[in-house]
């Protein structure tokens, strides 16, 4: 216990120096490709909508005009409704235990919604996949995945839904106690990305079916954000360390992958953070959490710019009227920008 106050002190130490270097302001737009300009409007301005939180992830934007997203550090489910302020919708959203958990990040993370419009949820501590029958934060709860091949997955931390009603979902360490490879209770030697075999059909209050959970990419060190192109074409997956890269796996037609390629290398960029969520618009362009803030790519791997963000980034998602919002997961806050392109409903 005493080595895990002692992580969670330099963490805080780190996420403190991290901010310090950080642009100062409420953020800017870097265009590097006169592309950009077809995307961010020429008067773009970053809105931080919600603050006072620990590490927010998975945003999801409700199809009755409202955002969820996880404030991970505080094991809960956030709600945001437009002009009000940000309520507690579920806690504990991830660990269960009655002992305060021995990590630093004790919540849910990533969040999609299935196509009938339920809340699919990555556990991260929890170290499962669970949907929420309804947008009801006391509704039945389904486990989708827990194990693969009788072992505990890590900590699921990003998902989307892909063709034939399957769920893909990546598994780095990040939820566990040391977040580490080498941690206590890592049962599985890989970091794998998954799929769960028509995930959509899955009963209410169902066991999980272990035999649909197909292991698909088994070969990088920290798989993290997750993203489908449009008419599933091809599955973006990025890697946040020690190489920051986005990889492009070509979609086949019975819905696993072909093999992989690098879509994009920031290995080599020291700005604070890193590839983590992403989601993309109707023309097929990425956008993602990286080094510097939110980073936008062509479908062709080029990156077009940067949205400069106050903090550092973990993930974002379309919504609002004509899902042209982009809106912003970082460190303590939630930030909006209008785009001209709209984006990928879930």
């Amino acid at each position: 216990m005493k080595n895990i106050k002692i992580s969670l002190c330099l963490l805080s130490l780190f996420c403190l120096a991290a901010a310090m270097a950080w642009p100062q302001g409420m953020g800017s737009i870097e265009r590097l490709d006169p592309a950009i300009n077809q995307i961010v409007p020429a008067n773009a301005k970053l809105e931080r909508v919600a603050t006072g939180f620990n590490w927010t992830e998975g945003p999801v934007w409700a199809r009755t005009g409202y955002l969820l997203f996880a404030d991970i550090r505080n094991n809960r489910i956030m709600q945001w409704v437009p002009g009000g302020t940000a309520t507690v919708f579920m806690h504990p959203s991830g660990y269960l235990g009655a002992t305060p958990y021995p990590g630093p990040e004790s919540g849910s993370n990533g969040m999609t919604l299935d196509p009938r419009g339920r809340l699919s949820v990555a556990g991260h501590a929890q170290r499962d996949v669970w949907r929420l029958e309804s947008l009801n934060p006391h509704a039945v709860r389904t486990i989708l995945a827990d194990s693969y091949q009788g072992k505990r997955l890590n900590s699921p931390n990003d998902l989307v839904y892909g063709p034939h009603g399957a769920l893909y979902f990546t598994d780095p360490p990040y939820g566990l106690p040391t977040q580490s490879d080498r941690d206590p209770l890592k049962q599985l030697r890989v970091n794998g990305v998954y799929r769960i075999e028509d995930a959509v059909s899955h009963r209410s209050g169902a066991p999980p079916d272990r035999s649909k959970l197909q292991l698909l990419v088994r070969n990088l060190p920290r798989p993290n954000g997750i993203a489908f192109s449009p008419n599933y074409k091809y599955l973006y997956v990025d890697n946040s360390e020690p190489q920051k890269l986005w990889m492009r796996y070509p979609v086949k037609p019975d819905g696993t992958l072909g093999q992989g390629r690098i879509f994009y290398d920031a290995t080599s960029d020291r700005a604070p953070g890193g590839p983590d969520g992403m989601k993309i618009d109707v023309k097929g362009n990425i956008y993602s959490a990286g080094p510097g803030g939110l980073l936008i790519f062509s479908p062709q791997g080029k990156h077009l710019g940067t949205i400069h963000v106050p903090e550092r980034v973990g993930n974002c998602a379309w919504g609002g009227p004509g899902y042209r919002t982009l809106y912003i997961a970082a460190d303590t806050s939630i930030y909006r920008i209008r785009l001209n392109i709209p984006g990928e409903r879930p």
